[in-house]
């Protein structure tokens, strides 16, 4: 039996269907890394493709209904913030009609994974490396002035590439270094020549866009990971190479560091965002005072505020994603978004030690929603697209778990793994 019967998935009688299927799935996550405008390419196609596969055969899963139903549940907590608006014409709806397509993708990402996961999992993850690696290898020639309009790819001396925000590109290329981390450590030197390479570039491009949170993020997730592959290695031997590659490759990082931040103009800005406190985080009017504030108001707010008020109010935005879930969704999605990330994370921790085709694309993706989830506290992302699409992996493998332990025999559950072909 294959796995993707055991997953519950129908047998597909069409197979250039599949082939264009996969392809439209993999260009999809491939044009995430290209939002520099908004409506953005991957926002317009997503729209057509959810339409057209709806029409033609988009299951709902009951197992990823709870993802589905808080992130309604958030929605409609937005769409209550729009009442305490003087007028909510123009961008607030739009700005609700942007959280509901971004929900709509994370049903259609578990939809489509839940259905053969064994291949839609190495798609997605293999077209992120393709986009990774082609947006930093334009933000690292773009920060350097290697083409005309170079600046258009950068923001305040930091690169940017094809998003409108370094704090946005650098943590969408946490989740492709990841995998590339996970493949250096976990095989032979000379069988990672080309994901040195690419993990380079996705590195400096990281190291450009001065991103604080990115910084942090990516920091957490190789230590992270390290001890996932560490503690899944069963040989001895294997787990000492492993620990001489994360010391090795910290060196060479380190190295690399020191050769940028020796250009005086990357150096400068290096001090200046190496700090962990920046000046406009505790002014008088800083980023923790306005949280401060914000968290007062959300108690006399129980509907919230309704979107891009608060910056209205104080001056800048929440820069938290726990309180712009109360401000701009009210309690309702506060909650909501409170239980879904803590649901996310119980619901997936199981399968971090499951021997699945896919576990190591778990593994990653379970240790960078963590770092997210971190950095909730210092960036409101409720609108990042690459987010969502974490959502979409993780409950699709969740509900994919859990098809195939309903599809093996009760007596067969505890010893036969669930996804093994059977020849």
């Amino acid at each position: 039996m294959s796995a993707t019967a055991l997953a519950g998935a129908e047998p597909v009688r069409w197979p250039g269907g599949v082939r264009f299927a996969d392809r439209t799935i993999a260009f999809l996550v491939f044009l995430s890394g290209f939002v520099i405008v908004e409506p953005s390419p991957y926002d317009l196609l997503l729209v057509v493709v959810v339409v057209v596969w709806a029409i033609f055969g988009l299951k709902l899963n009951r197992h990823f209904m709870p993802m589905t139903i808080l992130m309604m549940v958030y929605l409609a907590g937005g769409l209550l913030s729009l009442t305490q608006m003087d007028t909510f014409i123009g961008k607030p709806v739009v700005y609700m009609a942007t959280t509901a397509f971004l929900i709509a993708s994370s049903v259609f990402f578990a939809s489509v994974i839940v259905e053969d996961p064994e291949r839609r999992l190495p798609l997605i993850r293999k077209a992120y490396l393709v986009t990774a690696v082609v947006v930093s290898a334009i933000a690292i020639l773009a920060y350097f002035n290697a083409f005309p309009h170079a600046d258009y790819f950068k923001l305040y001396q930091r690169a940017k590439g094809t998003f409108q925000d370094p704090n946005v590109f650098g943590p969408f290329l946490a989740l492709p270094a990841t995998f590339l981390v996970h493949d250096i450590l976990t095989r032979r030197l000379r069988q990672s020549v080309w994901q040195v390479g690419w993990l380079l570039v996705i590195l400096f491009a990281i190291f450009l866009s001065f991103s604080r949170a990115a910084w942090g993020l990516v920091a957490f997730t190789t230590i992270a990971v390290a001890y996932l592959a560490f503690v899944n290695e069963p040989r001895q031997l294997v787990r000492f190479r492993l620990v001489g590659y994360l010391v090795g490759g910290a060196a060479l990082i380190g190295l690399l560091i020191a050769g940028a931040i020796s250009i005086p103009a990357v150096r400068d800005l290096y001090v200046q965002r190496a700090h962990v406190v920046q000046s406009y985080d505790d002014s008088r009017v800083g980023r923790f005072e306005r949280q401060k504030a914000g968290f007062f108001l959300m108690q006399e707010k129980p509907l919230g505020i309704g979107p891009e008020q608060f910056g209205k109010r104080f001056g800048e935005d929440e820069h938290n994603m726990w309180l712009k879930g109360f401000t701009t969704y009210g309690w309702l999605g506060g909650f909501a978004y409170i239980i879904l990330a803590a649901w996310t994370l119980a619901a997936a921790a199981p399968l971090l030690f499951k021997p699945r085709p896919w576990q190591a694309i778990v593994q990653c993706t379970y240790v960078v929603f963590l770092g997210h989830i971190f950095i909730h506290n210092v960036i409101d992302n409720d609108h990042w697209r690459h987010l969502y699409l974490i959502y979409g992996i993780l409950w699709g493998a969740i509900a994919a778990e859990k098809m195939a332990r309903r599809a093996l025999p009760a007596v067969a559950r505890p010893r036969v793994a669930a996804f093994q072909v059977a020849n």
